[in-house]
């Protein structure tokens, strides 16, 4: 559901620093909002503060939240721990390979752009008839 970020309350955090709150701000920018914040019925957060203020700092109206059943502040702050902790960021390895893959993504061999080029041209020219059921 869609929240005002100006909405949510936010109560003592586990988290005292929020790294580099810029580089997320990008990625909210380039490719939208990929997880949503976590709050409960009285719209507490729980779980998301990152995301919460980076949203703010853009100046966004809504944020994507979803609500929890979770009262007691043992459960939210087992919550917002699990969040923090159950995740892994990837390794030098599995970053360069990445980086690799998406390079040539973004910049195909010549090959790949001239058959590319070929595919374009004889779909423009013989167009696929849909079949009716």
């Amino acid at each position: 559901m869609l929240v005002s970020p100006d909405s949510i309350i936010v109560k003592k955090r586990i988290r005292r620093d929020l790294g580099d709150i810029e580089g997320l701000m990008e990625s909210l920018k380039v490719h939208g909002q990929l997880a949503p914040i976590i709050i409960n019925r009285n719209y507490e957060l729980i779980a998301g503060f990152r995301r919460l203020q980076a949203v703010k700092r853009l100046g966004w109206k809504t944020i994507e939240a979803v609500i929890v059943d979770r009262e007691t502040d043992q459960q939210k702050l087992e919550i917002e721990m699990e969040e923090n902790i159950q995740r892994r960021d990837l390794s030098a390895e599995e970053i360069a390979e990445g980086m690799a893959r998406l390079q040539k993504l973004r910049n195909p061999g010549l090959l790949a752009r001239i058959w590319s080029f070929i595919l374009r041209i004889f779909r423009s020219l013989f167009p696929r008839k849909r079949r009716r059921r």
